[in-house]
C-alpha cells in the first residue's frame, strides 16, 4: 500500500479533530494538516497548522477552503464538526470543492444533521423518543429539550415541568421537545465500505459524560446494538466512519437519539484495539480491499483536559541531573526520556551532571540509557553544578532548588524542575 496523501482536518482543535490527529499523526500514508477559523488547541498539536479561515457560516468559506486545498495540494478533508460535515458534503455534491471529503453522501449528512428528520425517518423502523410539537402535547415530565442541529450538550436542558420548559424555550425558539430517556447511554462506532457493507460496529457505554463529551467509555458487545447498526446502515447510505447514539427509555428499551457521519471523539477506544476509523476511511477512499480486525482485550478509555504549552525559548544544550530527576524511585522518568529524545531529534546536546552514589556506569547500563548523553560528568560534592557549565545557550534541569537557584544567579541560565518538563515538550 504505497501512497502518500495530504489530509486536512477542519476544525482541527475540537475533540473530534484531536482524535483524528491521534489516529493519523503517525501514519506513514499521511501528511496531516490542521486548519481552524479561531485559535484553538490545534495549533499546539498539529505541526502543519493553518489558521484564520472563515467560519463555516461565511459566504467565503468554501472559496477560502479551496485556496488552501490548492496551496497545500490537499487530497482529502476530514470534517470535525457536524455543521462542517454538511457544508463540505453539500459543496462536493454541487461540484464546488477542489478535493474529496471523507464523509457520507450529502443526503445522508442532511438527515443526520437534523435530529427532527432523523427521528421522523426512523420512527416505525426502530424505537425513537417521542417528539412533541408543543408543550401542550406533553403527557409525562420531565422532557429533554435540545436544538435540532448541534452536537454535545450545547443548548440542551432537562425540564421537569411546564414552567421550566417555557423558561428554556423563551431563551431559544429552536429547541425540540423530546421524551426524556433516563437510562444508560451508548455510542456505536461504525465503518461502512464503498459497497455499503457494514464492516465494523462496536458499542461502548458512555460511563461518564462531561459537557456532552464521553470522558469514560468501555466496550459493550450487545446484539441489540449491532442489529440497530444494520438497520441504520440499510436505511441511509454511509461511506467510511460514522456513529450513532442510543439511550435506554423508562422501560429499558434502546431508543435512537442521533447519528453522525464523522469521527467521534472517543473512537480512540476502538482505535487502541486495532480499528483506526480515520485510516480505514482513507484506504476505502483509495479503493483498497479492507480487513477490519479488533483485538479482544478488556479496556477502559478515560480522559481529562490535556495541557500543551508554547514557551518562547531557544537552546542548543541541556544540562541534566540524574537521581530524582531522570531516575525516580529507581525507574526511568518516561516524560524526561521523551524530552531527551526530542532534544536528540533537534540536534540539542545533552550533558549529565550527577553526584550519583555507587556505580554510575552500571546504573546507566541497567536502565539502557548510557548512550543518550554527549557528556557524563561526575560532580564533586563541594562544587555547585553551575561550575561545570560551559555552554552559553543552554538550559538546566534538576530537582534541587539550591542548584537551580545558583545556576540561575551565576550563569543566568533558565532552570527547570522535573515537573516543568511538560512545557518544554513540542
Amino acid at each position: 500500500m504505497g501512497f502518500k496523501k495530504n489530509i486536512m482536518v477542519f476544525p482541527c482543535g475540537s475533540e473530534i479533530g484531536l482524535e483524528v490527529y491521534r489516529a493519523l499523526g503517525k501514519a506513514k500514508e499521511v501528511v496531516l494538516y490542521g486548519a481552524s477559523s479561531a485559535s484553538d488547541h490545534g495549533e499546539f498539536v498539529y505541526e502543519n497548522y493553518i489558521s484564520g479561515l472563515p467560519f463555516v457560516s461565511s459566504t467565503q468559506f468554501i472559496i477560502e477552503i479551496n485556496h488552501v486545498i490548492t496551496k497545500y495540494m490537499i487530497d482529502y478533508i476530514i470534517p470535525a464538526h457536524d455543521l462542517v460535515v454538511r457544508a463540505f458534503a453539500e459543496a462536493v455534491d454541487q461540484g464546488r470543492l477542489a478535493c474529496k471529503v471523507l464523509t457520507s453522501p450529502y443526503q445522508t449528512c442532511v438527515v443526520c444533521c437534523s435530529k427532527r428528520i432523523t427521528n421522523q425517518l426512523f420512527s416505525g423502523k426502530i424505537i425513537v423518543p417521542k417528539l412533541y410539537e408543543t408543550l401542550g402535547e406533553v403527557v409525562e415530565w420531565p422532557v429533554f429539550l435540545k436544538p435540532d442541529v448541534g452536537c454535545g450538550s450545547r443548548g440542551t436542558a432537562i425540564a421537569f415541568n411546564r414552567g421550566e420548559a417555557e423558561y428554556y424555550m423563551a431563551r431559544s425558539d429552536k429547541l425540540l421537545i423530546f421524551e426524556y430517556l433516563p437510562g444508560k447511554e451508548f455510542t456505536v462506532d461504525c465503518f461502512t465500505d464503498s459497497r455499503g457493507c457494514l464492516r465494523f460496529c462496536g458499542g461502548r457505554e458512555r460511563v461518564r459524560i462531561s459537557n456532552g463529551i464521553s470522558v469514560r467509555t468501555v466496550p459493550v458487545d450487545n446484539k441489540q446494538l449491532s442489529d440497530l447498526a444494520e438497520i441504520i446502515n440499510r436505511t441511509l447510505k454511509f461511506r467510511g466512519m460514522w456513529f450513532f447514539q442510543v439511550k435506554e427509555d423508562k422501560n429499558g428499551q434502546l431508543a435512537l437519539m442521533e447519528i453522525a457521519p464523522r469521527v467521534a471523539g472517543a473512537m480512540g477506544l476502538y482505535r487502541n484495539l486495532g480499528v483506526n476509523f480515520a485510516l480505514l476511511s482513507i484506504y476505502d477512499a483509495e479503493g483498497y480491499e479492507l480487513e477490519v480486525v479488533r483485538n479482544d482485550i478488556p479496556i477502559v478509555f478515560d480522559r481529562a483536559l490535556e495541557s500543551r504549552f508554547k514557551m518562547n525559548i531557544q537552546y542548543d544544550h541541556v544540562y541534566l541531573d540524574y537521581d530524582d530527576c531522570l531516575i525516580i524511585n529507581d525507574k526511568v522518568n518516561l516524560q524526561m526520556i521523551a524530552f531527551l529524545y526530542q532534544c536528540l531529534n533537534h540536534g540539542v546536546g545533552i550533558t549529565l551532571l550527577t553526584r550519583h552514589i555507587g556505580d554510575l556506569d552500571a546504573s546507566l547500563q541497567r536502565h539502557r540509557i548510557r548512550f543518550i548523553f554527549d557528556h557524563v560528568v561526575r560532580v564533586n560534592d563541594a562544587m555547585p553544578k553551575y561550575k561545570y557549565m560551559t555552554k552559553a545557550n543552554a538550559i538546566f534541569i534538576d530537582d534541587s532548588f539550591a542548584e537551580r537557584l545558583s545556576a540561575h544567579k551565576e550563569k543566568h541560565i533558565a532552570s527547570f524542575a522535573p515537573d516543568a518538563i511538560e512545557a518544554l515538550m513540542g
